[in-house]
């Protein structure tokens, strides 16, 4: 699979300066960490749940969450857990061409018990979501997917989600990251990513943000993901792929401030249909949204609808003007450091200071391709909306 693989090639060859490479379930945790993108989470209680796979898969989405947590009833686990088997067993009859595929349990005694019950199309499953992830509920579920990946017989990633009161309370947090950090440290061959759980931030004040507000509107879960970042992203080698929050919004609701998306990109583009109707459908929050989490340190997304997924995606892909100075910055004859002027002669680019942003920025070019000088994210995104 490749991110905007689902283009037809010469589209692609209109829009990338260098195309995004290919990956599958198979390649380097560091590649996949990144590629992960825009994760689409579906209730695992679905009936065509094979159907919606595929069809995502064919829209773009590389990577899912097949959720039995609290996307579902506590009464409807056992059903769900019965679909997910029967679900799987279909696209093991489907073929290849499938996304990454996760799933949220509720429990550690899930893990080990659906890798059992998956028989041979395990070999489908790419990991499991780790719910509201701390040290004491953290260490029995990482124990328990040890024993799910002998049982497999292939290797299962962790995404712990951190979501808990402890990570939120002043009193608690640096604690609480200090214990998860040595914890997650401990698996990190295996820990893919970490996911935050906003919403449950949000959930422990009694708040809810607005489709005019970011997360980072909301003071106190924008300290929460600082402190995240600071303790469990860091760029020395210790940190983490740290995904960003979920955006809960996907159809009109009654707008207090003006739109956040400005009309000279899509003027430029003549797309200012596409403008209209990102704005009707309160996508402008999320792209303004996107945009704070790569600036705050975090990549990719978690989604619950699929309309997210494009914009997602198309502001991953790395502009020229970024590879340019990613590249100079990282010359081999660089190496004793220096200040000099960017190729787009519009910034200075300090080799020592900027080193680590630019080895991230190389390792989004690989995955989600560099695009040509005159492309912008409304080209890529209008164009994955028209397939």
């Amino acid at each position: 699979m490749r991110h905007f693989g689902h283009i037809a090639p010469a589209v692609r060859g209109d829009l990338f300066f260098r195309e995004p490479c290919d990956f599958d379930a198979g390649s380097p945790a560091p590649v996949l960490a990144v590629a992960l993108g825009a994760t689409l989470y579906s209730p695992a209680t679905r009936p065509r749940l094979a159907d919606d796979v595929v069809k995502q898969a064919r829209r773009g989405v590389v990577s899912m969450v097949l959720c039995l947590e609290d996307s579902i009833e506590d009464s409807e686990v056992p059903g769900a857990e019965e679909n997910l088997v029967r679900q799987f067993a279909d696209l093991a009859e489907r073929g290849d061409g499938l996304p990454l595929l996760f799933i949220r349990v509720r429990e550690p005694h899930q893990i080990t018990d659906l890798v059992r019950r998956l028989g041979t199309s395990v070999r489908l499953l790419s990991g499991f979501v780790l719910p509201k992830f701390t040290q004491e509920r953290g260490v029995p579920f990482l124990e328990a997917l040890t024993e799910a990946e002998s049982v497999a017989g292939q290797r299962l990633f962790a995404m712990p989600v951190l979501e808990s009161p402890e990570l939120l309370h002043l009193e608690t947090r640096q604690e609480s990251l200090q214990k998860i950090a040595r914890t997650v440290d401990t698996h990190r061959d295996r820990v893919l990513a970490l996911r935050l759980g906003v919403t449950d931030f949000c959930s422990a004040y009694g708040l809810r943000r607005a489709p005019d507000m970011t997360a980072y509107d909301v003071r106190i879960v924008g300290d929460v993901i600082a402190d995240v970042v600071n303790v469990l992203g860091r760029a020395d080698g210790t940190g983490f792929t740290i995904t960003g929050p979920v955006w809960e919004y996907f159809r009109l609701q009654e707008r207090m401030f003006k739109p956040q998306l400005r009309r000279s990109p899509f003027q430029e583009g003549r797309a200012e249909e596409l403008r209209t109707a990102l704005i009707e459908h309160d996508l402008d929050g999320l792209l303004r949204e996107i945009e704070l989490d790569r600036a705050n340190g975090l990549l990719g997304k978690t989604c619950i609808h699929p309309s997210h997924v494009a914009p997602v995606h198309a502001l991953s892909v790395v502009s020229h003007e970024e590879f340019s100075d990613a590249q100079d910055i990282l010359r081999p004859e660089r190496d004793g450091g220096g200040v000099l002027r960017s190729s787009y002669t519009n910034k200075m680019n300090e080799v020592k200071p900027h080193r680590a942003w630019a080895e991230r920025t190389l390792r989004r070019a690989q995955v989600f391709g560099v695009a040509k000088a005159d492309v912008g994210f409304v080209d890529l995104l209008a164009a994955s909306l028209a397939e």
